[in-house]
């Protein structure tokens, strides 16, 4: 009986861990006061070259944009929000 618990438990608990591992990164512990602006880090990600940007968000505790970079590929970046450096880049063809 107690291993019919055990094995059910963890077959609970799958989604939620996928769940984890499907989250962004933490970028920042900082609490938002502390985060510049949204209209900042625009400006900041256009001077990194970033361009033709479909989506700025909030993801979790980073900026996180769905774009292209300098070399017009596909980009999806997390920023901390803090300084505006990038914590994770996805840049496909």
């Amino acid at each position: 009986m107690r291993i019919v618990s055990t094995v059910a438990l963890a077959a609970l608990s799958l989604p939620l861990l996928a769940g984890v591992a499907l989250a962004g990164p933490a970028c920042t512990k900082e609490p938002k006061s502390a985060w510049m602006s949204q209209e900042a880090m625009k400006a900041k990600i256009a001077d990194m070259g970033y361009q033709k940007i479909k989506t700025f968000k909030v993801t979790g505790s980073c900026y996180e944009i769905y774009g292209y970079d300098k070399a017009n590929k596909k980009a999806e970046v997390y920023f901390n929000p803090v300084d505006g450096s990038i914590v994770k880049a996805e840049i496909g063809d």
